[in-house]
């Protein structure tokens, strides 16, 4: 099969299960901002704020780190029960220490700290999925994968529901009955916390095959070794997560405490339509990663990655200018309170934010396939101190608009840095003309719908059908060559 179709195919399926828990967010946006006020929304978006944070300390660069290794072919086993058993510990340890330091953690982070428990909970139960799940990925088997991700969503999103919608109306007068005991009133938080935790159990349950079916060795040179490799991706994902997040944490703590939560919930509602734009980022990337590492030693990858980030680049244009387009329909169906859409003006621009880390995370492939991954972590870093200094100089003036141009500052600077660095350590032919007309294109006709029209969907229909005419004319006869092609 030719190898690019192989990739966009398992990209597809791959794609539905990222696509998924992240459509979820969406998904559960109306639901939300019905049964929440924004202040409350804002904590919502506080504390997953601070999931993302966590996520990325406890998986300390293993996901990428297990990759690398596991082309290894002598080396397999041993990857799949150190890494296994690495992340068990550190998952038990961070268990320990937080519940012990609980109050003090819960004051740190200004969690209430009825909610800390809950969130130590998700956070432990989904770093031990992290390599079931990347073994998975690893062996090629995106629809056993798939279908354990789509599970989750869907128990997640029944939960929610079951919770925040049916069992108020459920509730008797008289105040007896079985779902009496259950609802409590002014508990949304801890019912969306604890639907999360269901969820990730019952994720975990289905991933202990890849525990308990093998002969346990740990090998402690081998894991120095991967170590060594991780620090770096660790770094790495620590500055991300500050690029994606910190703007969230910044603005409740930056902002006066009157307004602050409200607009935290305005801006962490309204970014959510910036999500097809991620969900395509993320769902390429969980595609291509593979790829990268298994062609590595193959005659000339550099033609491949090439055309690979430019087919992103086409498809990622196409998203942001659609998303664009119908962004005051999207917000209807999505984010149906009127006191959540001041924030609405960020939206382009967050979704411009997306584009560029998408094509970083495509330019990043110079710097792991020659274990260079130092680079990422100076990349990162960089982008992490402008969203920081950014964030810290102009909210108090812009309030969630600095947020959002901080992100976009940020991730644009990444990728303008990974191709400076990767043209000097591993060249690689981008067709920079044509990656520079739909760049242009789409963030031409995106000011012109969205800014200069006013959002006027007419107009912006037909900037779309042009731009789609565009890319038909030029792009049908090589897409043909890779999905009809059989060889």
């Amino acid at each position: 099969m030719n190898p690019l179709k192989k990739l966009f195919q398992q990209t597809a399926i791959y794609g539905l299960a990222t696509v998924l828990p992240r459509m979820l967010n969406v998904i559960l946006v109306p639901i939300y901002t019905a049964v929440m006020l924004p202040e409350s929304y804002g904590e919502v978006i506080v504390i997953f704020a601070y999931f993302a944070i966590f996520n990325v300390f406890l998986a300390y660069g293993m996901e990428t780190t297990f990759f690398r290794f596991y082309k290894e072919t002598d080396q397999r086993k041993k990857v799949v029960t150190t890494s296994l058993l690495s992340i068990l510990a550190t998952t038990l340890s961070f268990l320990i220490v937080g519940f012990l330091f609980k109050s003090s953690l819960s004051q740190l982070l200004e969690i209430k700290s009825k909610y800390i428990g809950y969130v130590f909970g998700i956070l432990a139960l989904d770093a031990l999925a992290i390599i079931p799940f990347v073994w998975l990925r690893a062996n090629e088997k995106p629809m056993r994968f798939a279908a354990v991700k789509i599970l989750n969503v869907c128990l997640n999103l029944g939960l929610n529901l079951f919770f925040l919608v049916a069992l108020p109306n459920w509730v008797s007068p008289e105040g007896t009955g079985l779902f009496n005991s259950i609802y409590i009133e002014d508990f949304e938080i801890s019912y969306i916390l604890i639907s999360n935790l269901v969820a990730s159990g019952v994720t975990l349950v289905l991933l202990l095959p890849v525990y308990l079916r093998r002969p346990y060795v740990f090998d402690p040179w081998l894991w120095k070794r991967m170590m060594r490799y991780a620090m770096p991706v660790l770094v790495a994902g620590i500055a991300f997560t500050v690029n994606e997040v910190l703007d969230k944490i910044l603005l409740e703590r930056l902002l006066p405490d009157e307004i602050a939560s409200a607009e935290v919930g305005k801006y962490g509602a309204c970014i959510k339509l910036a999500v097809f734009m991620t969900l395509f980022a993320t769902a390429f990337r969980m595609g291509i990663e593979p790829f990268f590492f298994s062609h590595s030693d193959s005659k000339n990858p550099q033609k491949a990655y090439a055309q690979i980030t430019n087919y992103f680049v086409v498809l990622g244009s196409v998203i942001l200018l659609a998303v664009v387009v119908f962004a005051d329909v999207l917000k209807e169906l999505f984010v149906r309170d009127e006191a959540y859409w001041d924030a609405m003006p960020v939206v382009p621009i967050i979704l411009l934010a997306a584009f560029f880390l998408g094509i970083y995370h495509n330019l990043s492939v110079w710097y792991k396939v020659t274990d260079r991954t130092k680079f990422g972590a100076y990349i990162s870093m960089i982008g992490a101190v402008l969203t920081i200094i950014i964030n810290f100089a102009l909210i108090q003036y812009f309030s969630y608009m600095a947020s959002a141009i901080a992100t976009l500052v940020a991730y644009g600077s990444m990728m303008a840095l990974s191709f400076y660095f990767g043209r000097m350590y591993y060249p690689i032919p981008y067709n920079f003309r044509k990656i520079g007309f739909y760049l242009g294109v789409s963030i031409g006709f995106s000011i012109l719908s969205f800014y200069i029209f006013d959002r006027n969907l007419i107009v912006g229909i037909v900037l779309l059908l042009l731009f789609l005419g565009m890319v038909y004319k030029l792009e049908a006869d090589n897409l043909k060559k890779i999905f009809f092609k059989q060889t």
